[in-house]
């Protein structure tokens, strides 16, 4: 055999279109499915009405009206069911019934992959590997319309019980509208209970983080119930601050320690910072609220003399709204003088709402991330014991 022949020979290999193939066995397959359910359903009528079609007995119980067609979504992809009618009798069907357990078990596939942080366009293919058909992003949106009824009377429920530490915080969010895209506010309240466990308390729209938006906040957490509130944890938010004590005058009001660092770094050189963060450390260490004033003063008059003049005004003018966590047991401190757990619960709405990008209006933006929290609430999150309440009632008994 020549040379040449043997260059020439892996031309001549036939070459298999592996596409056609698949397409041609989804067909066969499909067809084979498709023939298999009717007949069962055929079954399934001539058991019912007690005879064969057009057979005449004296036993027979119903005729025939033809039939409907209904399409089923199997593994092998879409097929057509020719669903026998009656005169008479209604006719149930166990495959329908399988159908529509299949069709709600779907639904809810969909809705809980959307509310656990999967984006639409992630949904459409996980649901063509799955089922064969590839579910659009007008599918997804119309089936979480559905739980919009079930999120919203879970975000008005009742408060029942007294709470009395609370976190409220903001996300901004972006929402289209006419054309431009303008900034909502979506606020957020948690809070502990009397069994030391973490609740999700509320969550609301506000137009943004102002006066108006918390009032309305606050009293949407009023009126469905919220009491025994003595602690209030939140970054410095004005708004929130001046209308705090419209419902809850006794309730003292916690700046975020956190926050407050951040504050002072602002108008902090970088290579200075880790100087400073140490120095404000060192005030919230001390062993009660009168030990952290006095070296509160220390940390302004070293402030000022490294030339840190705005750090240092930053520090006297707000220490004092960042001691409110030491009139509380000691062992609560660690965690009720940050907004922390917040915090960490925004993340993660921040997390999936920046998959979604631009919200068409408020209502989809809100029922979103209560939805999440919805979902967070159902979680051990909500079980985990957080902080020892029982530690509150024996101050109070030593108080009496």
């Amino acid at each position: 055999m020549s040379k040449d022949s043997t260059k020439s020979s892996p031309g001549k290999i036939i070459q298999i279109n592996e596409e056609q193939i698949k397409d041609h066995l989804g067909q066969m397959v499909r067809g084979t499915v498709e023939e298999t359910l009717n007949a069962m359903l055929e079954q399934e009528a001539q058991q019912l009405i007690c005879a064969e079609r057009y057979e005449r007995t004296e036993g027979r119980k119903d005729t025939r009206a033809g039939h409907y067609n209904r399409g089923l979504e199997t593994r092998a992809g879409k097929v057509n069911l020719k669903i026998p009618k009656l005169r008479q009798l209604t006719f149930e069907t166990a495959i329908i019934e399988r159908y529509k357990r299949r069709e709600a078990s779907v639904e809810e596939a969909l809705i809980e992959m959307y509310l656990a942080g999967v984006s639409v366009r992630r949904v459409e293919d996980i649901t063509e590997a799955l089922w064969g058909t590839k579910v659009s992003s007008g599918t997804v949106s119309n089936l979480n319309k559905k739980i919009y009824g079930t999120i919203e009377q879970w975000r008005n429920r009742p408060i029942k019980g007294s709470y009395a530490f609370i976190y409220v915080d903001g996300i901004s969010l972006k929402r289209s509208w006419a054309g431009e895209v303008l900034n909502i506010s979506v606020l957020v309240c948690i809070g502990v209970n009397a069994e030391g466990c973490r609740e999700i308390l509320g969550v609301a729209e506000g137009a943004r983080e102002d006066k108006e938006s918390w009032r309305a906040f606050l009293r949407y957490l009023k009126q469905r119930g919220l009491s025994g509130v003595e602690l209030i944890i939140s970054d410095k938010s004005l708004g929130l601050v001046e209308v705090v004590g419209e419902f809850y005058p006794k309730a003292q009001w916690q700046r975020c320690v956190v926050h407050f660092y951040r504050n002072v770094f602002t108008v902090t050189p970088k290579g200075r910072r880790k100087e400073v963060a140490a120095m404000l450390k060192a005030i919230h260490a001390q062993e009660d609220r009168s030990a952290a004033r006095q070296k509160a003063a220390d940390v302004v008059k070293k402030l000022e003399k490294m030339r840190l003049g705005k750090a240092a005004g930053i520090v006297r003018d707000g220490i004092e709204e960042t001691l409110s966590y030491m009139n509380f047991p000691r062992e609560f401190w660690r965690r009720i003088r940050t907004n922390n757990p917040l915090e960490r619960i925004m993340r993660e709405i921040r997390r999936r709402t920046r998959v979604v990008g631009n919200f068409p209006d408020g209502e989809s933006a809100l029922m979103l991330v209560a939805a999440r929290l919805r979902h967070i609430a159902s979680t051990k999150w909500s079980t985990k014991l957080y902080l020892n309440m029982k530690r509150m009632t024996e101050i109070d008994s030593e108080v009496a």
